[in-house]
C-alpha cells in the first residue's frame, strides 16, 4: 500500500491548503473513536521481495458513524493485536458535505497501512464507497493531487495507481515523466466498492469460537500424543539402562573368565 499524499507545488496550491486546513478545523466529531468491532482474518500469501512474510494474521476493523444536517462521516480503523501503530496509519474517514453534496476522503490526503501488502487498504476504501453510495451516489467525489514521491520508483507509481484505478478513480498526469499526478474528481456511484475476498475476509463470532474450540481440540490431542511419546521414551531409557547393567556385567564376567583362564594356563 502506498502513501498518497496532496504537495503543493505553487503560490496558489499552498493557499488550497491553507483553505482545505480551515475547513478541515471546522469540521466537528474530531474526537470520535470506533463503536463497533469486527475481527478481519488477514490469509497467508507468498513472502513478497519487497515487503517480507505474509503469514495468517487476525485484525480488528473498527468504525463509527455521525451525521447531522450539514455532514456526515464514517471514521474507520484497523487495529493490530499486540502492536502499535502511528495516530495516522490505518486510519480512513469519509466526510460528506450535504450543502455542496461533495465527498472526500481523510485524514489528510494520504492513507497509510500497517501491515502493508495484505489488501487492507482496498478493504477500507470498499467500505468507505459501500456506505456512501447507500445513500449519496450522485454526490461528486473531490479531486486530490498525487506525491511525486511514489512516483520515482516506477513500481510503487504502478502500483499506487493499481490501486486506485481498481477502485474506479481517475488518475491523470501533466507531464510525461508521470511526476505530476492527480486523481480525478467523480462521482460517488463510480467508485467501485469491491475488495479482495481472498485476503482480508470477516471473521463472524460464532466462526471464531468455532476456531478457537478446534485449535483447543487440537491441542489437547497433540498433548496426548506427546505424552505417549514421552511415555515411549521414558519405557526405552528404562530399557537402556537395563542392558547397560546387562552389558557391564557380561564384560565384567568375560574379564574375570579371561584372567581365571590365564591364571590357570601360568600355574600348571
Amino acid at each position: 500500500m502506498t502513501t498518497t499524499e496532496a504537495t503543493p507545488e505553487s503560490t496558489a496550491e499552498t493557499q488550497a491548503e491553507k483553505t482545505a486546513a480551515v475547513d478541515a478545523a471546522a469540521l466537528p466529531w474530531a474526537d470520535v473513536q470506533a463503536e463497533h468491532f469486527k475481527m478481519l482474518r488477514l490469509a497467508p500469501l507468498a513472502t513478497d521481495r519487497a515487503t517480507g512474510a505474509r503469514p495468517l494474521r487476525f485484525v480488528q476493523f473498527g468504525y463509527a458513524e455521525r451525521h447531522d444536517q450539514h455532514h456526515s462521516l464514517l471514521r474507520m480503523v484497523i487495529q493490530l493485536p499486540g502492536q502499535r501503530v502511528r495516530r495516522e496509519q490505518n486510519h480512513l474517514d469519509i466526510w460528506v458535505d450535504h450543502d455542496k453534496h461533495r465527498v472526500h476522503f481523510g485524514p489528510g490526503n494520504s492513507l497509510e497501512i500497517e501491515p502493508v501488502n495484505r489488501g487492507i487498504g482496498r478493504f477500507l476504501v470498499a467500505q468507505a464507497a459501500a456506505w456512501a453510495k447507500k445513500k449519496w451516489s450522485h454526490y461528486r467525489v473531490d479531486g486530490v493531487d498525487l506525491s511525486n514521491k511514489d512516483a520515482l520508483n516506477e513500481s510503487t507509481r504502478l502500483r499506487r495507481d493499481h490501486f486506485l484505478r481498481i477502485h474506479g478513480f481517475d488518475v491523470a498526469y501533466a507531464d510525461v515523466q508521470h511526476l505530476k499526478g492527480n486523481v480525478q474528481p467523480g462521482k460517488v456511484g463510480d467508485v467501485l466498492e469491491n475488495w479482495n475476498t481472498e485476503k482480508v475476509q470477516f471473521v463472524e463470532i460464532l466462526e471464531a469460537a468455532q476456531m478457537l474450540q478446534q485449535a483447543d481440540q487440537n491441542l489437547a490431542e497433540q498433548e496426548v500424543k506427546l505424552r505417549k511419546e514421552e511415555e515411549k521414551v521414558t519405557k526405552f531409557k528404562r530399557e537402556d539402562s537395563g542392558l547397560r547393567f546387562t552389558i557391564t556385567c557380561l564384560v565384567a564376567f568375560t574379564v574375570f573368565q579371561a584372567g581365571l583362564l590365564i591364571w590357570i594356563a601360568t600355574h600348571r
